[in-house]
């Protein structure tokens, strides 16, 4: 970038273009009359567009090129959004309202910010008119390296739902999980601007973005491109519930993963791209104690898995092993295992006992909500996780690790036991977007 710009006085944000040919799709954005910063992503071994799905294309893609861009957007929040080819109808722009506000909420609390009132993409386009397409009847399943991804992937097998193992980037952890599956894979590379690194050093806001939704509209783009008629995340019922609350706003770490955006997604993709284009989780119904006692069967995953997030950081250190034992990710996957693990099992895969380092006290008091705030991470509910550590304390072989015995004599005490038992939690909840092909999985998970 050679014009220097200062990205948290810029007055508008522009949606400039986006194209696409040969498997790559380009996205440009700019801000003011500045440069354009220019964003790839590749689809490998991309067939050519099918006649009878270019609209359905075009429409996927400028949906990838509006939900990307909240990767740039919030290097300069500015005042205006203009979008090249003009406003958009009233369903996109609410989409995207939302998404800005909520998905960057997280990010607006820790800059202190209030984007309320801020965000608002052009309005006044006409919506198109879609049609079902066909699509062949096979699941793109987003594969993260965690148990939740190989449970929805062992439950689609087991129905024959027909399968891809698809991931954004090129993690070589994320690599194995997916070759272990068995599954055709596909793995697609998102490449940022480079440009935006400069506006960074330039002193850009910086912060959380729900790449969720990013990597959820790449895969819209993917079937189409590539002819599946559904995209089965792994998201499950505890994505829903805030981190916190503050100044009147719900701050959602996982917004992007909870139940308000895949509706929101779901329904426009029938509207707006195909009436045949299913977009779900399904781990939705189920607390993530129930998806950790369904992956503590599938024994075969325990030597590649890995939920500790910084396997997946784009700069830094990454620990030597796959758990880091010090960050929320693994206090909490190590709770939620616990109960349904034989506890040498269990210190096999992470290494050591979490729970018996009085050093570890503070990331379980989070997690408990105990003097703290539910950290900002992809974990479970606080009352997952005090049902989970009462669990352990009622069992003789966890009693006297540090953390359980500690929550025994100076947490217990101040709690409602009859709140705490393990087995509600294990129940599934009616509320999904699971399409009718794949219903036949959400028992393969629960039993």
């Amino acid at each position: 970038m050679t014009t220097t710009i200062q990205p948290r006085l810029t007055k508008v944000f522009r949606f400039v273009r986006s194209s696409y040919a040969d498997g790559v799709a380009e996205l440009a954005y700019a801000f003011d009359d500045g440069e354009e910063l220019v964003e790839r992503i590749r689809f490998p071994n991309a067939p050519a567009v099918p006649a009878g799905r270019a609209a359905a294309f075009d429409a996927a893609l400028k949906l990838l090129h509006l939900i990307a861009g909240i990767s740039y957007y919030k290097a300069g929040v500015p005042p205006k959004i203009e979008v090249a080819d003009g406003p958009l109808d009233d369903a996109t722009a609410e989409l995207l309202d939302q998404l800005y506000l909520h998905g960057l909420a997280e990010f607006a609390y820790r800059n202190g910010l209030d984007l309320r009132g801020h965000i608002a993409f052009p309005r006044g386009g006409t919506a198109p008119a879609v049609a079902a397409l066909d699509l062949p009847k096979r699941t793109l399943v987003p594969i993260g390296g965690g148990k939740d991804s190989l449970v929805a992937v062992e439950a689609i097998k087991s129905i024959g739902g027909e399968p891809t193992a698809v991931w954004v980037g090129n993690s070589a952890l994320i690599a194995a999980c997916a070759e272990r599956t068995g599954l055709p894979t596909l793995n697609i590379q998102r490449e940022l601007a480079p440009a935006l690194f400069e506006l960074n050093r330039l002193g850009a806001w910086n912060g959380h973005i729900p790449v969720t939704a990013v990597n959820s509209a790449i895969l819209v783009v993917a079937a189409i491109l590539y002819g599946y008629d559904s995209i089965a995340f792994a998201n499950e019922r505890s994505a829903s519930a805030a981190t916190l609350e503050y100044d009147g706003q719900q701050v959602n770490h996982q917004w992007s993963k909870g139940y308000a955006f895949e509706q929101l997604l779901g329904n426009w993709l029938h509207t707006h791209v195909a009436s045949d284009l299913d977009y779900c989780s399904l781990l939705r119904p189920y607390s993530e104690l129930a998806i950790t006692r369904a992956f503590a069967k599938l024994t075969p995953y325990f030597d590649v898995f890995s939920s500790c997030n910084r396997n997946f950081r784009l700069l830094g250190p990454k620990p030597v092993d796959r758990w880091c034992g010090q960050c929320p990710k693994c206090h909490f996957v190590f709770l939620a295992l616990a109960p349904f693990l034989p506890k040498p099992r269990l210190l096999a895969i992470f290494g050591r006992n979490l729970l018996d380092d009085e050093g570890q006290a503070a990331g379980f008091d989070a997690l408990l909500e105990y003097q703290d705030h539910k950290p900002f991470e992809c974990v479970g509910e606080g009352a997952e996780a005090r049902a989970a550590m009462y669990a352990l304390s009622q069992r003789p072989e966890w009693q006297e690790d540090a953390l359980v015995a500690r929550f025994r004599s100076e947490i217990l005490p101040q709690l409602d036991a009859s709140q705490l038992a393990l087995e509600p939690w294990l129940e599934p909840s009616s509320e999904h977007r699971v399409p009718a092909r794949l219903q036949a999985a959400l028992a393969a998970i629960g039993g």
